[in-house]
């Protein structure tokens, strides 16, 4: 739990995502093996395999007590939507601060998915962040500072997965980094998932 206030309700850190499957985890693995000899990489903060995915909607603390809620309507998401066809596909950056893999294949879908996310986590009273266009894309650096994340985003433009289906909807649990030991990341691990056209 990761609130230990007692005088609060205990808080999950919550996220609902797409996971990729680990043959296309292998795939951008070795894509970006190369990337880890470029001048600068050893500054970036490189995001591990294991918590790979493409977030649909961020929720932050979840009280306890409204996850239930969260969970049914998160499932008639998963219901209301059909698999999908998706691939990684390229790369990208937000600003200096975040490298990034894209995606193709079924994005309208991708992106409607998002939306149901979004809109389960409002219909369940909890509050979300403002709401901006979604961009399909799975973290695989951060910067502390501003950097020049361009060279790496280039190497992997030309990069194509295999396609792969998503057929589910997952409630991913973040854990923070606590010891404050150097080169930690945050852990991530899975809640619940719904199958996708129910």
């Amino acid at each position: 739990m990761s609130s230990s206030d007692p005088g609060r309700p205990a808080t999950e850190r919550l996220f609902a995502a797409v996971l990729p499957p680990a043959a296309a985890v292998a795939e951008l693995r070795a894509a970006l093996a190369p990337l880890h000899a470029l001048p600068g990489a050893p500054e970036l903060r490189w995001t591990g395999p294991e918590g790979w995915h493409f977030t649909l909607a961020f929720y932050g603390e979840v009280p306890e007590d409204v996850r239930p809620e969260l969970e049914a309507r998160l499932e008639r998401a998963a219901c209301r939507t059909a698999p999908f066809a998706l691939r990684m596909r390229g790369a990208g950056h937000f600003g200096g601060r975040a490298l990034w893999a894209g995606a193709a294949g079924g994005l309208d879908t991708l992106r409607l998915l998002a939306e149901r996310a979004d809109a389960a986590a409002r219909r369940a009273g909890l509050t979300t962040e403002e709401h901006r266009r979604y961009t399909p894309h799975l973290t695989l650096a951060r910067s502390r500072r501003a950097a020049d994340l361009r060279p790496f985003a280039a190497a992997l433009a030309g990069f194509e997965g295999e396609r792969w289906e998503a057929g589910e909807l997952t409630l991913v649990r973040s854990h923070l980094p606590v010891s404050g030991a150097p080169g930690e990341r945050p852990r991530y691990s899975a809640v619940r998932a719904w199958p996708l056209g129910g």
